[in-house]
């Protein structure tokens, strides 16, 4: 989606029509131009209302995100977090990755209103729709390697559990080692990518995908099965303080994480952790599949699966796990 379109959706609301020669005179184009950049807004997740005569409308509010907002929901927080956000990326892991490789600093956050290349663990594609989903990376330096960070993307959940809570969402639930669901169906995800030396210092690029209210379109574009907040809830916070929220949990769980490890996050993190003691499969990079009861989570953040022969570790890496023998 161009800058142009940005503005001009920016100038409509869900409560009244403004026709296309006013939002041209407004922004000194012409009329053709506020019709070409709202071509194709199905495509990114926003009903346009358009009348003859009238003008547009959307069919709902677009909440879009608020620095000052979300700064001032941060509170004392704030100074911890460099904020930034962008209409339009790719990916926001991948801009923040080369950012910290150029010396971005301690707490770096890129948060994304519409992501068009968002990924996923294994290569998978997160799929976001604007004012529909919050996506945005945060860059966490530590002064331990890369070998000490261990359980880190499990630790992340129990800072978006803590949010998520907070905001009125009690039923979601974690999936080793990085999803967030609701009855099977994901709700948000996490994506780690790490800088450094296994011996230190290192630092993490943190993205988080949450499905806030998915269009139609986006449910079809997603190949599994998913759920959105607004499903969940209808006193939602928006988006800005839904942001807020998360920084603040995670601004918490890092610094417990850095000074203590996973260790002292496990037991929350099991508390919240929807297959355990379920039966699961574990599917193998070679393309195997080890089936087993899972029995809980490593100190390290290893899932612990358990079977005739006894109980096996599983990091995280290329490994999937599903529900069910």
């Amino acid at each position: 989606m161009k800058p142009l379109a940005f503005t001009i959706l920016r100038l409509l609301s869900s409560d009244t029509f403004r026709s296309g020669e006013a939002i041209a005179r407004e922004l000194d184009i012409s009329r053709a131009s506020v019709w070409q950049a709202l071509q194709d807004m199905d495509r990114h997740g926003i009903k346009l209302f358009r009348l003859p005569g009238r003008g547009y409308r959307l069919a709902e509010p677009l909440h879009w995100l608020d620095v000052e907002a979300i700064q001032a929901a941060l509170g004392d927080k704030a100074s911890l977090i460099d904020l930034e956000v962008m209409e339009t990326a790719t990916s926001s892991n991948s801009i923040l990755m080369q950012k910290a490789a150029l010396g971005a600093e301690h707490g770096s956050c890129l948060a994304v209103e519409l992501q068009t290349g968002g990924r996923g663990r294994r290569g998978r594609t997160w799929h976001a729709s604007l004012g529909g989903s919050l996506t945005f990376s945060l860059l966490w330096r530590f002064n331990q390697g890369a070998s000490c960070l261990s359980g880190l993307s499990l630790a992340v959940g129990v800072a978006l559990m803590r949010a998520l809570h907070q905001a009125g969402i009690s039923s979601a639930r974690l999936k080793w080692p990085n999803d967030v669901l609701h009855e099977n169906r994901k709700l948000a995800g996490i994506l780690i990518e790490l800088q450094g030396d296994m011996l230190g210092p290192s630092a993490a690029v943190i993205g988080i995908g949450l499905n806030v209210k998915l269009s139609d379109l986006g449910r079809e574009n997603i190949d599994q099965a998913a759920i959105d907040l607004a499903s969940l809830a209808s006193d939602l916070p928006g988006r800005s303080q839904l942001l807020a929220l998360i920084l603040d949990h995670l601004s918490d769980v890092l610094q417990q994480f850095e000074a203590h490890g996973f260790v002292a996050l496990r037991e929350e993190w099991s508390r919240h952790h929807a297959y355990h003691q379920q039966p699961v499969r574990m599917l193998m990079p070679d393309g195997g599949t080890h089936h087993g009861i899972v029995s809980g989570v490593a100190d390290d953040g290893a899932l612990l699966v358990r079977d005739q022969n006894g109980e096996r570790r599983f990091t995280s890496g290329e490994v999937s796990m599903r529900s069910g023998i």
